[in-house]
């Protein structure tokens, strides 16, 4: 047989074939996907490189970093790393978010309980926002802390993040880093959108739920503003006016609008942009996808001395 007859009875088996599985998809679509996804799976497997803990992230190594931290700065050292994180091994799903819970707010006042009151308190912030009870509560047990506080963000802290922020003596951020507004979100949405719509229309086309909706969102807004203005009481302000707090949370830019170093100068906000290189290479060294580490980090023992 030469060639050209035996790739012709090839190229006719793989036709064949093709035609086969393509009937047995017909018959049995669901059973037959199935199936073929879960090959495809673990044959992806087989490509995916194990991690070398050595080199990569790993909790040793992220606790040696800290404790490297707290060496250089002679302070107490609390990490508050939010990352992307995957729904399992399932392939194909949407990624989730960690962002600040009860759990965070429950990390940071054990770490601060166990500090002496004229340490120097550094936050490493690295967020997108949460759940503002627990970033508030946060923020005021930063901010009762006697000693100087240093928050730190070397790409972003956001809304709820943003307000932790503003607890601190002083704020450093990387030349890029952005901070963000802290207006309240209703069902998210924005707080100060659902108060417009039922001012600007008239109140026979607006219905009950917009109503109130509209109530709590103006609650939301003005314990907001109170509470924000509590938090730079002392620092930014001392005879009770409000005016970067009000600016912050007053609804005039979009909730992911992203204030950066100059407008947060502008703004009256405290900001160095003096960032360690050895706070940005901790955050390297938090995985993202897959990871079911907490996302407060700090060294055991009073002070962190372990």
């Amino acid at each position: 047989m030469n060639f050209s007859d035996w790739f012709a009875a090839k190229w006719t088996a793989a036709i064949e074939l093709a035609q086969s599985v393509w009937a047995l998809v017909l018959a049995w679509p669901v059973p037959t996907i199935a199936t073929a996804v879960l090959i495809a799976a673990v044959i992806a497997t087989l490509f995916i490189r194990r991690r070398d803990h050595s080199l990569g992230p790993s909790p040793d190594r992220q606790a040696e970093q800290l404790g490297r931290i707290q060496r250089l700065r002679g302070s107490r050292v609390i990490a508050i790393i939010h990352r992307e994180t995957h729904m399992g091994a399932i392939p194909f799903m949407d990624p989730g978010r960690s962002y600040i819970d009860l759990n965070d707010f429950e990390g940071v006042v054990a770490a601060i309980s166990k500090t002496s009151a004229d340490r120097p308190l550094d936050i490493i912030l690295h967020t997108e926002g949460g759940e503002a009870l627990a970033a508030l509560q946060i923020a005021r047990a930063v901010k009762a802390h006697p000693a100087k506080k240093t928050v730190f963000v070397p790409y972003f802290a956001m809304s709820g993040g943003t307000l932790i922020a503003l607890a601190a003596d002083e704020i450093v951020m990387s030349d890029h880093a952005v901070l963000g507004p802290i207006d309240p979100q209703i069902s998210g949405l924005p707080a100060a959108s659902i108060i417009k719509v039922a001012r600007d229309k008239p109140i026979e086309t607006v219905n009950d739920f917009t109503l109130i909706q509209a109530d709590i969102a103006q609650k939301a807004m003005d314990q907001m503003r109170r509470q924000a203005c509590e938090l730079m009481e002392g620092t930014y302000n001392h005879d009770g006016t409000c005016t970067i707090s009000d600016e912050l949370a007053s609804g005039k830019w979009t909730h992911s609008y992203p204030i950066t170093v100059p407008e947060a100068r502008e703004l009256g906000l405290n900001v160095s942009t003096e960032m360690p290189r050895e706070i940005v290479d901790l955050v390297a060294l938090y995985p993202g996808a897959g990871s079911h580490a907490p996302s407060v980090q700090y060294l055991p023992g009073q002070d962190g001395r372990g």
